[in-house]
């Protein structure tokens, strides 16, 4: 007959009486179990000393089997964070300052918690360091400094500097260019920043973010720069260009990638030309306008801005004359297949990725400095990649009119297969 496996009973499991008692009467008080000065924390404290008590020993007995003189020599006191909240903890030292423990290093200051990776995680979500303060005391009962916290999530930097320089991929068939503007303290006071976002779309259809930067305004000529460092990046060439109606933006793209096609985006273009057309007239008028991006053809685009000079060219000639100036790039999509028109009539793919950073931190009026933001950003993005790195729907269809249209110039740069 099998025998029975003996029980172990709570006293065999913690012998001190009074730290059994405070335990239990924990657990049935409702409280949160890991909190700062918890009775969960009083236990692992007293384990990890306890632990620590046995890897000295052990040491101290190779030691001796080896012939070397060697004792214990004290202790060393430190703080160590924990997810049960912070621990005080005694390393043993031996003589010889030979002894390095396996379970908390000289210098770590944390047991392997997550606190760490906690802190950039919250701080990714678009929190303060003020806000992850608190939210660490409530949720964990951890008391950390702001300029701990700082410090924790200054460990990305290196990782932010490796990503914005890596190699890019060759070419490119879609690169949308747009800023967005945030708050930063500079010199001592708040002034509005600049931030370029380059997202672009390879020859396989992946979309992916090749670039962030950060000035004290937008111009093409800081375009110019922000271009150029992708050529040394290795973007060899980019088919289409997608951007607002920023003055100089065109010029700026050809002096670095003098065969990119550029688009120019068709609803900043209406925003920006209908700003002073009168209430009673909007409505009809955007509706004739929409005639002329909709067509079928760039004849039949031609055809509906003449019909619509007519109605409107008395009342409205700045509007139209601002329309043709820009003719030639406010129509190249219609070059191209419908699949591919809906993609670069716009710049609504990268402004949707402005508006997943401003949702994250919508709550932040200003940054202390240009390594802020851009800390913060990279880790909201970085942390939220699902939502805009992904494939773009139906590019086979796409690729194929690429193909037919730029020939070797685009299939060289495809992966094979």
């Amino acid at each position: 007959m099998a025998r029975k496996k003996k029980k172990d009973t709570l006293a065999e499991l913690i012998p001190d009486a009074e730290l059994r008692d405070r335990m239990v009467s924990h657990l049935y008080s409702k409280q949160p179990l890991l909190s700062e000065g918890g009775v969960f924390s009083e236990l692992l404290q007293s384990l990890v000393n306890k632990m620590l008590e046995g890897e000295v020993e052990d040491f101290l007995d190779e030691e001796q089997a080896s012939n070397r003189e060697n004792k214990r020599n004290g202790y060393t006191s430190k703080q160590l964070l924990s997810a049960a909240g912070p621990l005080s903890i005694r390393t043993p030292r031996d003589r010889n300052a030979d002894f390095e423990p396996d379970l908390v290093g000289k210098r770590q200051r944390e047991l392997s918690s997550g606190v760490d990776e906690q802190i950039i995680a919250l701080y990714a979500q678009g929190n303060s360091v003020e806000d992850v303060r608190r939210l660490l005391a409530k949720l964990y009962g951890l008391s950390i400094s702001a300029g701990k916290i700082s410090a924790i999530t200054d460990q990305v930097l290196p990782e932010i500097q490796a990503w914005r320089t890596r190699p890019l991929r060759s070419l490119y068939a879609i690169v949308y260019l747009d800023a967005v503007h945030f708050k930063v303290r500079h010199e001592g006071r708040y002034a509005s920043r600049a931030f370029y976002t380059v997202y672009g779309i390879d020859g396989e259809g992946r979309r992916d973010l090749l670039g962030l930067y950060i000035n004290e305004n937008e111009g093409a000529s800081r375009w110019g720069l922000v271009l150029e460092d992708m050529r040394a990046r290795g973007v060899e060439d980019v088919l289409i260009f997608c951007t607002d109606d920023l003055s100089g933006f065109s010029e700026a793209i050809c002096e670095v990638y003098p065969l990119a096609v550029i688009q120019k985006c068709i609803v900043h273009k209406v925003r920006s030309s209908t700003r002073f057309v009168d209430d009673k007239d909007i409505k009809a008028l955007r509706k004739d306008l929409r005639t002329v991006y909709t067509a079928v053809s760039r004849e039949g685009a031609t055809s509906a801005m003449e019909a619509f000079a007519v109605t409107w060219g008395s009342k409205y000639s700045r509007l139209i004359d601002s329309w043709q100036a820009d003719w030639e790039e406010l129509m190249a999509f219609m070059d191209y297949s419908k699949d591919l028109r809906r993609m670069i009539y716009t710049t609504n793919p990268v402004e949707a990725l402005h508006r997943i950073i401003r949702k994250l931190i919508k709550g932040k009026a200003a940054w202390v400095s240009d390594t802020a933001l851009l800390k913060q950003i990279y880790l909201c993005l970085m942390h939220n990649e699902q939502s805009w790195k992904r494939n773009a729907l139906g590019w086979k269809a796409i690729q194929r009119d690429l193909l037919h249209k730029y020939g070797e110039r685009f299939s060289r740069h495809l992966v094979e297969k």
